[in-house]
């Protein structure tokens, strides 16, 4: 199949060094097509990290970022962790880490925790290294020591590897088990991808249909929304019961479709998406690749089912907010829309002058607001704007009372006041406007 003028733009756009300047005229003229044409593939290449538009400077090729979102955590992954290298083994880099041992136990009693897929961490100890490799598990050496021939050999035959560093094992310890916490964390975020509805299990309309093929579908499957593609099955547009209303039936749905529809991509998080589909009022949301083929839709439904059962899960790797959050206590109810909450400030929660932190403050906030909303009305909400007013510093190890009066609940939004206390003394206060979703 021949390219499109947009993926031929995307290509040659790729194509270029990095650090050369693009312009939507000098693209169009290059490569023969519309200023329109050239705007929107230079808009999609800037999502897709191509290019950069600067102020004072205009569109510039820029360095392609790697993925950041460590799905399985490789040995070779744990190589630029810890800045280090690899003296063997190298066609097990490939390999999914399971778990890291400390070597510091005698070989007996280390035996019952190696197990295949393990990093065994250790400094000059011959007999543990190759423990370690003929149990299936990898070497990770401390201190910049070497290793002898043999262990080199063991570990190239068995293919597991045989890594060094020149940090200690605390620190090795350290950032190894942040990047599996990290990891983790990144796992409990539910993406798109992980709840849409795959392309073969979609309904939808192409340009060449009519409104009568569109009543037809509507009776064949009881929905009312389609998304729309073109001959090459990218998205165009969708259709809904008010786009055909009082239509013909021979109309071409191209010409009653809502065009240039909002769409998702599998990347996206699904609380991201379901932002925007409550507070634009979407039903559904078709889900495309880059150059928009189809590839599914997501629905409201769905989402909603998703982020409230998400909310519910206990976490297996804590985050910064979840040690805020836990440290909030709800007091007292005096009635109904109030709420009164405590909290004592830890100090991870302290800037350089040693108080409270601006960023900790709105997280709190921003956390009561939401419980308040979930306690006293059943809703789920997001912040979608908050004014926040710091008149007294707080202290590390303050306690401080959060007052919260909802001023105002609607169908979609929530307006929350909130007064922070310090020693019965007003040391904050801030208006939230909440994005309410739909109830428990």
């Amino acid at each position: 199949m021949s390219m499109t003028k947009h993926d031929q733009i995307l290509a040659h756009i790729e194509s270029l060094p990095v650090g050369d300047k693009i312009s939507v005229r000098g693209i169009a003229k290059m490569l023969s097509v519309s200023e329109g044409t050239a705007y929107r593939a230079i808009k999609e290449a800037e999502n897709v990290g191509l290019v950069s538009t600067i102020q004072r400077v205009g569109t510039i090729r820029i360095e392609t970022k790697a993925k950041e979102n460590i799905k399985n955590l490789t040995f070779k992954e744990i190589v630029k962790i810890i800045d280090g290298d690899v003296l063997a083994g190298k066609k097990g880099l490939k390999k999914p880490l399971d778990k890291f041992i400390i070597g510091a136990m005698t070989e007996k009693s280390m035996l019952r925790y190696i197990t295949p897929g393990a990093l065994m961490i250790v400094g000059d100890r011959e007999g543990v290294q190759r423990l370690a490799l003929n149990n299936g598990a990898a070497v990770l050496l401390t201190g910049g020591f070497e290793v002898s021939q043999n262990i080199i050999d063991l570990a190239d035959e068995v293919k597991m590897p045989i890594l060094r560093t020149s940090h200690d094992t605390f620190t090795v310890g350290t950032l190894i088990n942040r990047a599996i916490s990290d990891q983790m964390i990144k796992k409990d975020i539910v993406l798109v991808e992980d709840i849409q509805t795959p392309e073969s299990e979609t309904r939808y309309m192409t340009t060449k249909d009519t409104v009568e093929d569109y009543f037809k579908l509507v009776e064949k499957t009881g929905y009312t929304r389609f998304p729309v593609v073109n001959k090459s099955n990218r998205l165009v547009g969708m259709v809904t019961a008010k786009d055909v209303s009082d239509k013909s039936l021979t109309q071409s749905i191209e010409k009653v479709m809502t065009k240039d529809p909002r769409h998702a991509k599998s990347h996206m998080s699904v609380a991201s998406i379901g932002h925007q589909m409550i507070w634009d009022g979407l039903e559904i949301i078709p889900v495309v690749e880059d150059d928009l083929t189809l590839v599914g839709i997501i629905s409201r439904q769905d989402v909603m089912r998703t982020v409230q059962l998400a909310q519910k899960q206990p976490q297996a790797a804590h985050k910064l907010t979840d040690h805020i959050t836990n440290q909030i206590v709800e007091k007292e109810m005096p009635e109904k829309g109030d709420a009164v909450f405590t909290f004592v400030v830890t100090p991870q929660m302290i800037n350089n002058l040693g108080t409270l932190s601006f960023g900790v403050l709105n997280q709190i906030i921003s956390s009561v607001v939401r419980s308040t909303m979930l306690s006293r009305y059943n809703f789920h909400s997001v912040i979608e704007q908050s004014s926040l007013y710091y008149f007294k510093l707080i202290q590390m190890d303050s306690e401080i009372e959060i007052r919260t009066q909802v001023i105002e609940v609607g169908r979609r939004s929530g307006k929350v006041e909130v007064s922070v206390y310090k020693d019965n003394i007003v040391s904050a206060k801030a208006i939230a406007v909440c994005q309410l979703m739909d109830p428990v």
